[in-house]
């Protein structure tokens, strides 16, 4: 519907786990990479942590994608909430297993041989849980169990388990320490920082086909991530659909004022904090009512002592008079996604 008004090619923003649209920051790239090793390495459990919404499945499908190969085989459960014979039942479905429905004992006998041809055609085979927070505590057990299946040298089942951060609470619990001590690879996400979330829209937005400049102004973009607390699924909610209130309005580049708007109609104004109609928060009001100028300017430092390239990164401060209340503001424009 506003592709078109924006200059995009394809919505930017669909809440799909497309790997397409993959960003990774330092910390999703890291998770990543722990994800691919503990596929491909013979080394017991690993575990994905991380809020809903902050790209677990994403970064899961995108690391399921990139380890395909005929050699290896990959299961991925993706509703756990099963009865321990739902689960081998899906487990025989998802390795090709035929006669086995219905009996444990069946099931893992096909189970380990397979296990070990596959192990001596150098092959892998991994189970992946997502949501996994959400497992009874038999199948902690049973996942314990085929975790265990190994050789002299090496675990013949690779166990990924993805989850909310639940999922560490629980395996915290006294009776699940025994699978807690087979967890040798552990990562998590945290939600994007206010330059990292004007990095994710502005690349989704390119590889949508439009300039970011041209689609959300700078405090645009703040008051997103203010409303999403850095949430990459709350981001593109709030982004999908300021993008439909701009078009309606037929503004463009959308502004401050639209997002607070939408972020009051999905309720999600400065995380449940309500904000005045500038888009500010009250304690943003308070702090900017409070603020005052110094009495008189304060003499700058020697460079060599105050200001280290190699360990600052922020900019040489300058003295009071070039920083006078007078001076006029530059252009929004001119200002938009200046995070990095």
């Amino acid at each position: 519907m506003y592709e078109a008004f924006f200059g995009l090619n394809e919505p930017p923003f669909q809440l799909t786990p497309n790997p397409r649209f993959l960003i990774l920051n330092p910390g999703h790239r890291e998770a990543l990479a722990t994800l691919r090793y503990g596929l491909t390495s013979s080394l017991g459990i690993t575990l994905l942590l991380g809020e809903a919404g902050t790209g677990k499945t994403t970064l899961l499908r995108a690391a399921l994608q990139a380890e395909r190969r005929p050699e290896y085989r990959l299961a991925v459960l993706n509703n756990p909430t099963l009865s321990p014979a739902d689960f081998y039942e899906i487990l025989a479905d998802r390795f090709g297993l035929t006669g086995t429905s219905g009996s444990k004992g069946r099931f893992l006998l096909a189970f380990e041989r397979e296990l070990l041809e596959r192990h001596r055609a150098g092959g892998l085979t991994a189970v992946i849980v997502d949501e996994a927070q959400s497992l009874t505590h038999e199948l902690f057990e049973e996942i314990r169990l085929l975790a265990n299946l190994e050789t002299a040298t090496a675990k013949l089942v690779n166990v990924v388990l993805v989850g909310q951060p639940e999922l560490a609470e629980r395996l915290n619990d006294p009776s699940l320490r025994q699978l807690k001590q087979r967890v040798v690879l552990r990562c998590s996400l945290a939600p994007l920082s206010l330059k990292w979330t004007a990095s994710y829209i502005a690349a989704r937005l390119r590889l949508a086909g439009a300039d970011p400049t041209e689609v959300f102004t700078k405090d645009a973009v703040g008051a997103i991530y203010e409303a999403s607390r850095g949430i990459p699924r709350t981001i593109g909610v709030v982004c999908e659909n300021s993008l439909l209130a701009g078009y309606a309005a037929q503004k463009k580049p959308v502004g401050k004022s639209v997002v607070a708007d939408v972020c009051r109609d999905l309720d999600l104004a400065g995380n449940g904090r309500p904000v005045d109609e500038d888009g500010f928060l009250p304690e943003q009001n308070t702090a900017m009512a409070n603020r005052q100028a110094p009495a008189e300017p304060r003499p700058r430092r020697d460079a060599s002592r105050s200001w280290i390239a190699s360990r600052s990164q922020e900019p040489r401060p300058q003295p009071a008079e070039e920083n006078d209340a007078e001076t006029p503001a530059p252009d929004n424009r001119s200002r938009m996604f200046r995070f990095f």
